[in-house]
């Protein structure tokens, strides 16, 4: 049996003093592949911040790749952000340096020394996302799919049990989409656990996985039918 990755059991999620969402039942398996879908403001980001511990977990009980996020003090959120790869609508790339310094900057804070190490783990993660010959260029020199891509190896840099994209394609015109997705599946079929928010059924049509429904402050399961 696939480990359990993320196990929420009645949990609620507040933004601020309000319930967005309420008995939230949720497991997620090692190598899965799974949307978080609804309209805007019916609490997909809220579940992801909650996941990723950007909004304290109040209600409920909730385990996220081993931490206990009830428990969970502090100064130890950027462990547990350690062993996630988290993907932003909006790449939030540093705009003052270069892919590889991008990237390197994230490895010297999170604990990497080793020059060599860190230069062949950037040639790595950027190889994946098929970025290798672009890690010189600064990223206005580079489109929305292609920042979107360098933000996905940023995400790869830590070897994360746990990939959370928050409507990674939501900026980016179909055509790119598609490719972004396809850097998104493969890298769930080398194995990696992915949760995904989105609000693109086209996406979700074209590549379909197990899909989760955030309504009327409930998450439930969907089944996706194709059209």
């Amino acid at each position: 049996m696939p480990e359990t990755i993320v196990k929420l059991q009645d949990v609620a999620i507040f933004q601020e003093e309000n319930m967005v969402l309420s008995s939230v039942t949720l497991q997620v398996k090692k190598g899965e592949f799974v949307y978080v879908i609804g309209k805007t403001g019916s609490g997909k980001s809220s579940l992801m911040k909650t996941l990723y511990s950007d909004l304290p977990l109040k209600k409920g009980e909730a385990t996220v790749v081993d931490f206990n996020l009830k428990t969970l003090k502090e100064n130890d959120i950027p462990f547990l952000r350690r062993k996630l790869g988290i993907v932003f609508q909006d790449f939030k790339l540093l705009p003052d340096r270069n892919v590889n310094n991008n990237l390197k900057f994230v490895l010297k804070a999170t604990g990497w020394t080793d020059t060599a190490k860190m230069d062949a783990k950037i040639e790595e993660v950027l190889d994946k996302v098929g970025m290798k010959t672009k890690g010189f260029k600064f990223p206005h020199e580079l489109s929305g799919g292609e920042q979107q891509r360098v933000a996905i190896a940023r995400a790869l840099l830590n070897d994360p049990e746990l990939i959370l994209a928050d409507e990674p394609t939501g900026n980016l015109d179909p055509q790119t989409s598609v490719e972004v997705m396809k850097v998104l599946q493969e890298i769930n079929e080398s194995g990696r656990t992915i949760i995904m928010a989105t609000h693109d059924y086209a996406l979700i049509l074209k590549y379909p996985h197990k899909t989760i429904k955030c309504d009327g402050s409930k998450v439930f399961e969907v089944v996706q039918k194709a059209v």
